[in-house]
């Protein structure tokens, strides 16, 4: 190989089209008569590149740094892993290739003694189709910033480069000898078997995450019932996706076929979660911000918990209720963790980061964000109240939940689909301002979040407005209390955007007509 790297033949425009927020993704495999992006000597050049970012970052020489590698199950993990393994040696980085890994311990591997990395790459694309792969780039301060992948997408250019090391590193050993540790310290036991006499079904949708069963049943628990634990980048049985209903559906049937306290399913990489409680009940989205809120708010009062945007109204009242304060923030993993390092960085105490999407970062958990943790935190509470007699979905048995929810995305027609999209939140906020019937949210921090009086009620249901994270669509959430009532917000919004050219109101107006 060359001691050059070309331009893995993309265009500028091609590159443009790998940032997804604050990861790198794109197609990766052929499909549908579509040609990949993601090649493996990209996944060089994005190695590379990001050396020289994590060296400038730290202030260190390039030589001195080691990184972590691994990947998920998908087709491509082991090829594009072993392209970015290329382009960190090549950079002069010390490389611990980690093979099949979670999200999760990739983190770790930056925070562990054992491997004491200055960086990681984990090679995912989440849920996303079997043909799509991604990088998710590392530090030991979290994930990278939107503004640092726009950087190393942009220094991923012509590099001449000296060869270095690579060693191979079974980390899912390591992280799960750390799991054990929290789970002792949780449950305050010396205990091999801290987990004997409870039932757990795993779930891991053919993603990373099988080896979760095998750790379970390593510290007696019974996980009979559990399926699709065998990696397989194809994902033949269903999505790993926790808020895919087809994936929610497999696990809550196995949950119920196996008569078992609880289940757990992961996303490919395991960075999300959701659980499922003994009869069989999905317990994501709100529902599980109220688990793990309780969980943590019983143990400390007055907290803030940090989360996006589009979650319920009944969950910011059942946070107060158990003497927390709920903080809407902006959709995206890395949004809300940042935001919550900042509100502790000022003194604010707030032990929680979370997404409806199932990310899950705690602060006693360095703010990684790790489904793998939140479930195993969860599970270790499920035994306290097992034992007591009472199950983890009491904790959530008082939590409000709507009459009524619809989710629409519309698509922005305009070429220059960001202003057009801010543009409409602007007009639409001006609105919400002036019209007495309409409430405009007192923490308003992404889009427009507007509340209205239903059937002579107050603040009985509402809905949300924003621009997309990655694509150019405007997503809409709708809830209400009262029967009938998403259609009667739904008609005041269409009654608003009728006249606007630069968004297709199909979903819209089929909601409302419909």
């Amino acid at each position: 190989m060359s001691d050059v790297l070309t331009n893995g033949a993309l265009s500028a425009e091609d590159w443009l089209k790998l940032k997804s927020g604050s990861d790198i993704r794109g197609d990766a495999m052929a499909h549908d008569g579509v040609q990949p992006l993601l090649s493996d000597e990209v996944a060089e050049r994005v190695g590379s590149a990001f050396a020289g970012w994590l060296a400038a970052h730290m202030g260190r020489d390039v030589a001195s740094l080691k990184v972590a590698v691994g990947h998920d199950s998908r087709l491509t993990g082991v090829s594009l892993s072993a392209g970015i393994v290329r382009g960190l040696t090549r950079a002069g980085v010390m490389a611990l290739d980690c093979g099949l890994c979670s999200t999760p311990a990739m983190f770790m591997t930056t925070i562990s003694p054992e491997t004491a990395c200055d960086g990681a790459v984990m090679v995912t694309a989440s849920h996303h189709p079997w043909y799509r792969n991604g990088f998710k780039l590392i530090s030991r301060e979290g994930g990278l910033s939107g503004a640092d992948i726009s950087q190393i997408l942009e220094d991923a250019r012509t590099l001449k480069l000296p060869v270095s090391r690579v060693c191979a590193c079974d980390f899912l050993s390591i992280y799960s000898g750390q799991l054990t540790d929290i789970v002792k310290k949780r449950l305050d036991t010396a205990s091999d078997k801290p987990f004997s006499g409870l039932h757990v079904v795993v779930d891991a949708g053919n993603g990373a995450g099988g080896f979760y069963e095998a750790w379970l049943r390593s510290l007696g628990a019974d996980t009979s019932g559990s399926q699709y634990l065998d990696p397989d980048g194809r994902f033949p049985n269903h999505i790993p996706h926790p808020e895919d209903e087809t994936a929610m559906a497999a696990v809550c049937r196995a949950v119920r076929e196996a008569g078992a306290d609880l289940g757990v399913i992961f996303d490919t990489d395991c960075d999300r979660a959701a659980i499922v409680d003994e009869k069989g009940n999905e317990i994501n989205r709100n529902r599980l911000i109220a688990l793990i809120s309780a969980v943590l708010l019983k143990e400390e009062s007055g907290q803030v918990i940090v989360t996006d945007s589009v979650t319920s109204s009944g969950l910011a009242k059942f946070i107060a209720r158990k003497g927390g304060v709920h903080y809407r923030f902006k959709r995206g993993y890395r949004n809300v963790i940042s935001e919550a390092q900042r509100l502790n960085g000022e003194g604010i105490a707030c032990p929680l980061a979370i997404e409806t999407s199932g990310h899950a970062a705690l602060r006693e958990n360095y703010f990684l964000d790790d489904g793998m943790y939140l479930v195993t935190r969860l599970i270790c509470e499920a035994v306290k109240m097992k034992a007591q007699g009472l199950t983890l979905g009491s904790l959530i048995q008082d939590l409000e939940e709507p009459v009524e929810s619809a989710e629409l995305r519309m698509n922005i027609l305009d070429g220059d689909f960001r202003a057009a999209g801010e543009r409409i939140i602007s007009a639409l906020t001006a609105h919400a301002e002036e019209d007495p019937a309409w409430h405009l949210a007192p923490d308003n921090r992404e889009g427009v979040r507007v509340s209205f009086d239903l059937n002579g009620g107050h603040d009985n249901g509402w809905m949300l407005l924003r621009l997309s994270v990655h694509d150019p669509v405007m997503p809409l959430n709708v809830e209400s209390d009262v029967p009938g009532g998403v259609k009667i917000m739904l008609s005041e919004l269409r009654a608003f955007l009728k006249d606007e050219k630069a968004l297709d109101l199909t979903p819209l107006e089929r909601a409302v007509d419909g």
